[in-house]
């Protein structure tokens, strides 16, 4: 009779080697899968931070734009004491009337002179206007001669 040269002990461990063989495989096969799973939501992130960084990007050129305006309405409302003061000097500063009234009736009316009426007139159609005045300055004249016999 021939008897086995392998000890039981030893076939016994080799078989539980293997138990434990496919045990580490599932285990690494395991991690190997949640690994891929970090990754694919480590992706996930970096291109959601992407997107964010150019909202933050696009958000950052409106505010300049945003303090470029600010910046040019704090100019103009800057330069309005400027430009009513201005105003209120050429109002106050003109002339006085030459002629004064003469009856009783009329110097209540022009008790308190109203300022002159500030109007800038483009000088390209300067000549066109002072020939349309003196035009209107001669029909009245000949119209106040007319009714004055």
């Amino acid at each position: 009779m021939s008897y086995p040269t392998r000890s039981l002990s030893t076939h016994m461990r080799a078989q539980s080697g293997i138990g434990a063989s496919s045990g580490q495989q599932s285990a690494l096969s395991a991690r190997i899968e949640e690994k891929r799973a970090e990754l694919e939501h480590l992706k996930e992130l970096k291109d959601l931070s992407g997107a964010v960084a150019s909202q933050m990007e696009a958000l950052e050129q409106k505010l300049s734009t945003l303090t470029d305006g600010t910046e040019a309405i704090a100019a103009v409302i800057g330069n309005w004491h400027n430009v009513l003061g201005a105003i209120n000097m050429a109002s106050t500063k003109l002339a006085k009337p030459a002629s004064a009234p003469t009856n009783e009736d009329e110097e209540h009316d022009t008790d308190v002179p109203l300022p002159e009426t500030l109007v800038r007139i483009p000088t390209e159609h300067a000549p066109t206007l002072h020939a349309q005045t003196e035009n209107m300055e001669a029909a009245a004249a000949e119209d106040a001669s007319m009714a004055s016999p």
